[in-house]
């Protein structure tokens, strides 16, 4: 009875080893399916954690590449205004000196000046409409505006563009005017633009980090995480082998011991 029994736990011994062969054969499918090495912390501990870390960095890194691409489509919109603007500023100027001939009649300088307030009108509007996303650019009511870039924090300028911000507020050739006034403004606004201009090359300059960054983070990962399936298949195919010996010597192992225990009960 006791060669029976020891029969008996050696041949479940045997069952479990052809079983966590086959769990392990059965894994390199899933694994194959996936095209990942590394699927639960069972595959491996260490390499998963270090898989999770990158792909927070790599979410970072996109995300920051998506502010600053919204940033950048701010920045042109406020560039696009602040050109207009300045047209307007430079046919004004131009106007302006016209009127100053001595030659210029009253009915000339009206004239004129009815141009001029067509160019204080678009100017007032610019400055008014331009917006991204309802945040309003060039009224002064949004100052600078913060962008997340996902490897630090950046800004885009936006300002005041009416005519009392520049101060021309009423400005009317018809009256005493200074010149001075529409250079001024001239002055602001190229200012602006010169400040937007400089930011915008800082936002390309952090997108192209940024989604280089991503790329590499990711080639890291991958090399981590990705299936090697040359030796993978390789791998597979050795499990194969051992768990064809494996059934093969079960059945030998299994049909001796039945001999020895049938020769036991006669």
């Amino acid at each position: 009875n006791l060669t029976l029994i020891k029969i008996i736990q050696e041949g479940g011994m045997n069952m479990n080893k052809i079983s966590t062969i086959n769990n392990s054969v059965y894994a390199d499918y899933g694994k194959f399916a996936s095209g990942k090495a590394v699927q639960s912390a069972a595959d491996g501990a260490a390499e998963l954690g270090i898989i999770q870390k990158q792909q927070t960095q790599i979410n970072t890194y996109d995300k920051g590449a998506e502010n600053i691409k919204a940033a950048s489509g701010l920045a042109n919109i406020t560039d696009g205004a602040l050109s207009g603007i300045s047209d307007y500023l430079g046919r004004i100027h131009e106007l302006s000196i016209r009127s100053m001939n001595g030659f210029m009649s009253d009915s000339d300088k009206a004239g004129i000046q009815a141009e001029i307030d067509q160019m204080l009108q678009g100017i007032e509007q610019f400055a008014g409409t331009a917006m991204y996303n309802e945040t309003y650019l060039l009224n002064g009511a949004s100052g600078d505006i913060n962008v997340a870039s996902g490897s630090g924090n950046m800004s885009v300028s936006t300002g005041n563009m009416t005519l009392k911000a520049l101060g021309l507020d009423g400005y009317n050739i018809m009256d005493n005017f200074n010149l001075e006034d529409v250079e001024n403004a001239m002055d602001k606004v190229n200012k602006l633009r010169s400040k937007v201009g400089a930011q915008t090359n800082a936002l390309e300059y952090a997108y192209n980090y940024t989604t280089n960054a991503s790329f590499n983070t990711t080639a890291s990962q991958s090399r981590v995480e990705d299936l090697d399936y040359a030796k993978a298949i390789s791998e597979q195919k050795k499990e194969q082998v051992l768990q064809q010996y494996a059934v093969t010597m079960q059945k030998k192992f299994m049909d001796n011991e039945a001999n020895l225990a049938q020769r036991l009960f006669l």
